[in-house]
């Protein structure tokens, strides 16, 4: 899978981008600090006034919004309410990926009960999707988490139609290019670059086709693997 960082050069390139977008951003690139499910913006004042949360308040908002659920299947309100829920549950380990951080076994399992949720709030509110939830569900299906870019590509471009700065750009463009979607990769990229400061543009504009060219590589590699697969058969 393309999604799949297990090779040296895969990994490096993302690595490289996430660093080079870090710097751009000062540390604002959306796919930092989600997935402790920590970040700013007080995502977790939907359920407690607290600035801290512990596993019992999230327990407590997730049955809570369960509840919600039962008594109005149909509203939607109540959906993003157990999808964030269930997005906060999931447990993330800092340890994991070499230090980089990613969500345990367990919260991989927790995630894909929060996926259906979403997806079955975005078919309630198809034209008011939150960008807010979206991040977080961006981060769910990213490769820390249930790794499926194309989710990933699909949901990030809600949070760049109500929210559209050259982060949420770089970070839809690099989703995109990872789930081989080239076009939309690029016009992503073309964005992000086109809102950038001007001293930043060409940093930005390099790390993006740096991905783009790693992730074009590992899947000549792997074309090529398999085609040496088949011949070897022959």
């Amino acid at each position: 899978m393309l999604f799949d960082l297990q090779s040296r050069g895969r990994r490096t390139a993302v690595k490289i981008i996430y660093l080079g977008l870090a710097v751009l951003m000062g540390g604002g690139l959306l796919l930092f600090g989600i997935g402790t499910g920590t970040g700013g913006g007080g995502f977790f004042d939907i359920f407690s006034n607290s600035s801290t949360s512990t596993s019992a308040q999230v327990s407590s908002a997730e049955k809570s919004a369960a509840r919600l659920v039962r008594l109005n299947p149909q509203d939607p309100n109540a959906w993003y309410k157990l999808t964030y829920a269930q997005y906060q549950s999931a447990p993330f380990d800092n340890t994991l990926d070499n230090g980089n951080g990613a969500f345990t076994t367990a919260g991989r399992k927790k995630l894909l009960v929060a996926s259906r949720s979403w997806q079955r709030y975005l078919t309630l509110d198809p034209q008011h999707p939150s960008a807010t939830l979206a991040r977080l569900m961006a981060n769910a299906y990213s490769q820390s988490g249930l790794n499926q870019p194309a989710n990933a590509s699909s949901t990030m471009e809600i949070v760049t139609a109500q929210q559209p700065s050259e982060a949420a750009y770089a970070t839809l463009a690099e989703y995109a290019y990872l789930a081989n979607q080239m076009r939309k990769g690029d016009l992503a990229a073309a964005k992000a670059v086109s809102l950038a400061p001007s001293a930043q543009q060409r940093l930005l504009r390099v790390n993006l086709a740096n991905v783009k060219r790693q992730v074009l590589q590992q899947s000549a590699r792997g074309t090529q693997s398999g085609g040496q697969a088949v011949n070897g058969t022959g």
